[in-house]
């Protein structure tokens, strides 16, 4: 879902001078290409959608402290069935870059806001290479977005990228490697089950004074075990050996078995590039953590809350031009998860003497007595 903006087609653009480095562009043989590492890692991989919908899910569902109500509804609302802080949140986290929209009603005052995909936005440089006009492609129709002046219609927000001027690094390709790891062991424990859940055998053949095999035995022989014997519908099904044939079973060698520890070590590569500790993921063998109460407060601090800040931030920025005062942040103060912190905080300044009661309630974000909280912390 995209509007079309108030202004016109632009002139021609100019070539950009950072260079847009495609996600994954790393050596091996896993996906390159933004939608395809999508494809393998949020839409089929466990751990990857788990640990995006875990981080996205709760930059959306916490609490914000606004200074305008208006904008807190504004952002709060559901444009398309979209929840923008959470979709924000989730381009941010696997292609490192998020636009948003920002559309405005005849009279200026920007009515909705809606995340735009990012792998169809193109952008064009001005001059000095900074970006001037954000182009947003969807088939045949193409709108074409002022990020500055002084009504922007759309906000770039961005994780950092060393090697591109324009646009940010997602998670998506530091964790390509380790999601091609645990795709590829997945189907081997479905090849496994496919084929009794044990490797294959050989069939030996033992002619004596005999002939041995036609191909056209060998070929027969081939056709009737694919047929009778494999698959988890067979397991244990007994077979008949006859003409000298003889059944040497294979089986796994504690070396062959290591794929089983390797798949665990790709989930927690995996939980890793995109911040989330292993034990949240119901991942067996990760005891980092004394307790899930550790890891969530562990969570909550080291990723969701920058994440957030990020988000709110840029929003705050992209709409002041309609509303200068305007503060977004998340309020701690109602938490769940960081309420020990603050309730530990609320003891050590209960028992400190030497500080007035203002000094106290500066210190866990509050103004002096009878005025309004200052900054939501």
């Amino acid at each position: 879902m995209f509007r079309f903006g108030r202004k016109s087609a632009r002139p021609a653009a100019r070539p950009a001078l950072g260079r847009d480095f495609a996600l994954g562009a790393q050596g091996g043989d896993w996906p390159r290409s933004y939608e395809a590492q999508v494809r393998d890692a949020y839409a089929a991989n466990p751990v990857a959608q788990r640990a995006v919908r875990l981080v996205a899910e709760s930059v959306g569902q916490a609490p914000i402290a606004c200074s305008d109500p208006d904008a807190a509804a504004l952002i709060a609302a559901k444009s398309g069935g979209q929840d923008l802080v959470e979709t924000v949140a989730a381009h941010l986290l696997l292609n490192g870059n998020a636009y948003v929209q920002i559309m405005a009603a005849d009279s200026g005052a920007p009515v909705e806001l809606f995340a735009l995909r990012p792998e169809r936005i193109t952008i064009e440089a001005d001059a000095r290479g900074w970006p001037a006009t954000y182009v947003y492609r969807a088939g045949d129709s193409v709108l074409r977005l002022d990020p500055a002046g002084p009504q922007p219609e759309v906000v770039h927000l961005k994780a950092f990228h060393p090697l591109d001027d324009h646009r940010g690094l997602g998670c998506l390709g530091a964790a390509a490697g380790a999601v091609a790891i645990h795709n590829a062991a997945t189907r081997w424990n479905k090849a496994l089950l496919d084929n009794a859940a044990r490797p294959s055998g050989a069939l030996i053949h033992d002619p004596g004074e005999g002939m041995p095999l036609s191909a056209d035995q060998i070929a027969r022989l081939r056709g009737e075990l694919d047929q009778l014997f494999q698959g988890a519908g067979n397991a244990g099904r007994p077979l008949l050996l006859e003409g000298g044939l003889k059944w040497q079973a294979l089986s796994l060698t504690p070396a062959d078995m290591d794929f089983v520890e390797l798949k665990a070590v790709a989930a927690r590569e995996i939980s890793l590039a995109f911040g989330v500790p292993p034990m949240l993921l119901g991942l067996p063998g990760d005891a980092t953590y004394a307790n899930y109460r550790e890891a969530n407060r562990a969570l909550w601090r080291l990723t969701i809350l920058p994440l957030a800040a990020k988000i709110l931030t840029g929003l705050a920025q992209a709409l002041r031009p309609w509303r200068p005062d305007l503060m977004l942040a998340v309020d701690v103060d109602r938490v769940p998860e960081l309420a020990e912190e603050r309730e530990r905080l609320w003891t050590m300044l209960g028992s400190a003497d030497f500080l007035t009661a203002d000094e106290k309630r500066a210190m866990i974000g509050l103004g002096p007595r009878g005025s309004e909280m200052v900054d939501g912390q």
